[in-house]
């Protein structure tokens, strides 16, 4: 059995697994009027998670706990997190297993200004390890991502394109890309790394949204070209920047835009 969820005021002992290696999985969910959003989605990638980690996953009523409660705010963000708990010799797990999940939820409000005009993207130095082993979960080891945010630090950049070591793009800093090309829209495969986001899951499983691969080279060629998370929404991009600064494209923000209006739908933002 789990231990009850603990509240941020609590500390996490000093052998915790997620602490000292990073072993667990964490989900950021947007609440609307106490309600996750997504819920189903976040649930599933979390239980992915937890396969692929050989964590039990916590069962629905703990995991429904986290959220139960009278709400701050009318939107609020939920952070869950989820590690393999204390103990264990260096890397071999503990026995028996028994995983710790915190949460905290904190009132939140999404930037309309970027919903309507648009953002500045900029390519990242770094490139992203491939392990298809972990592709596409939301394990807690974010150093990569870590990394690459601190490439910049103009505040007129709203994300970092990251590629693969195959010069495949794959992902934002914090964020899935989406690119339309002859009129189709798609994402990126994540079979080798990165993390499959549940806005992305939603949009895939609504048939708006197909996956296939873009090489760099081609990035700059695409027709129109969106940022998105199942918080903060879908941002269009308007200006794509180089590592080094300099201008690779400009595109305009179209109305109507079919993607940001779906993905709002499922968001609660339409």
């Amino acid at each position: 059995m789990l231990p009850p969820p603990l509240s941020s005021d609590h500390q996490v002992p000093f052998d915790d697994r997620g602490l000292a290696y990073g072993d667990g999985l964490f989900e950021t969910v947007l609440l609307r009027a106490g309600v996750p959003v997504l819920w189903r989605y976040h649930v599933e990638r979390l239980a992915k998670g937890c396969q692929c980690l050989g964590i039990p996953l916590p069962c629905q009523s703990a995991l429904n706990a986290t959220w139960q409660g009278k709400p701050s705010a009318e939107l609020e963000v939920l952070k869950l997190i989820l590690t393999r708990g204390s103990g264990g010799r260096g890397y071999a797990q503990p026995e028996p297993v028994t995983p710790r999940l915190l949460s905290r939820r904190a009132p939140f409000q999404p930037s309309v200004q970027r919903w309507q005009q648009g953002v500045t993207v900029r390519l990242c130095n770094l490139r992203l390890s491939r392990q298809p082993r972990l592709a596409g979960v939301k394990h807690l080891n974010r150093l990569e991502n870590v990394l690459a945010r601190q490439e910049w630090s103009d505040a007129t950049i709203a994300e970092g394109v990251l590629t693969d070591s195959e010069g495949l793009v794959v992902e934002a800093t914090s964020m899935n890309i989406f690119w339309q090309q002859a009129r189709e829209v798609f994402t990126p495969r994540l079979d080798q790394c990165g993390v499959a986001g549940t806005l992305r899951a939603g949009l895939i499983d609504k048939g708006a949204v197909a996956q296939a691969s873009l090489p760099l080279d081609q990035f700059p060629d695409v027709e129109r070209l969106w940022v998105a998370n199942s918080v903060q929404g879908v941002w269009p991009v308007t200006t794509l920047l180089a590592a080094d600064g300099s201008l690779l494209k400009r595109w305009s923000v179209n109305e109507p835009d079919p993607i940001q209006r779906l993905a709002h739908q499922l968001l609660g933002y339409a």
